[in-house]
């Protein structure tokens, strides 16, 4: 690997439920010069969630007894917390300002992912949700982009996230299809010959924060781009493997 180009995708329209979204990426893709063999396509978690229509109006939510319990220990709308509930297995954390808890795809979070920014207009109470099934999702589009150029290409949903004991938000991997989450490096020879015991690599999310660079997070309207040059195994893959089991959990 001699280089990394990290090319963003312009031009897609504000997205709908029931977009097409292969057709639109391809429009995209098309304009951008196309896909080459082995580049992952990263497509920001936001327009999968909007073309698959997880939208929540707040207005419609009844917040049952445990939400109006922990809204009024975070300080937030019970209708937001019973949303969160809803989309998690387990609340980890609560404070003022914050609700972290364990999602129902397994990966530990603020508000379960469920997002007010860049989904309705001011004065319209709506949120967004994560995809049912991202790594479905992934492999859906990916199937269909393979389909239309004729490549072979991996396909990342990408989202935000903040981390223990780290500042600030970075993009991670919630669905791939068509590359590892992790690549496992134990047994390969460092520079001076030492065999690597413990080194696992997360290939998705390294690759996931790269692009996120382009894709930002509040204006930039670029919801998707190409990272070329990536070496990497061609395996299924699922975000699945990127979720630290609950036993390996040092900070409970």
């Amino acid at each position: 690997m001699n280089s990394i180009e990290i090319i963003p995708l312009t031009g897609i329209p504000l997205i709908q439920p029931g977009d097409d979204l292969p057709q639109l990426l391809s429009a995209a893709l098309a304009r951008a010069g196309g896909l080459r063999d082995r580049d992952v396509l990263v497509v920001a978690q936001k327009i999968i969630s909007k073309a698959e229509g997880r939208y929540v109006d707040l207005d419609r939510v009844t917040p049952s007894p445990q939400a109006l319990e922990i809204a009024q220990q975070c300080e937030k709308d019970p209708r937001l917390i019973e949303v969160i509930l809803a989309e998690s297995r387990e609340v980890v954390r609560v404070r003022p300002g914050l609700i972290i808890t364990r999602h129902r795809l397994g990966f530990v979070s603020a508000n379960a992912g469920v997002d007010r920014s860049n989904v309705a207009p001011e004065g319209i109470d709506r949120v967004l949700l994560l995809p049912l099934d991202p790594d479905r999702s992934a492999a859906q589009l990916r199937s269909a982009l393979c389909d239309h150029f004729g490549i072979d290409l991996a396909v990342i949903i990408a989202d935000s996230h903040g981390r223990p004991h780290r500042m600030g938000t970075v993009g991670v991997a919630i669905g791939l299809a068509g590359l590892p989450g992790v690549e496992d490096w134990r047994g390969r020879k460092d520079l001076f010959g030492y065999t690597l015991q413990h080194t696992e690599v997360g290939v998705a999310d390294q690759i996931a924060a790269a692009a996120t660079l382009l894709l930002g997070q509040a204006a930039e309207s670029t919801p998707a781009a190409i990272v070329r040059g990536v070496s990497f195994e061609s395996r299924a893959g699922s975000a699945r493997e990127i979720n630290r089991p609950q036993e390996m959990d040092l900070f409970r």
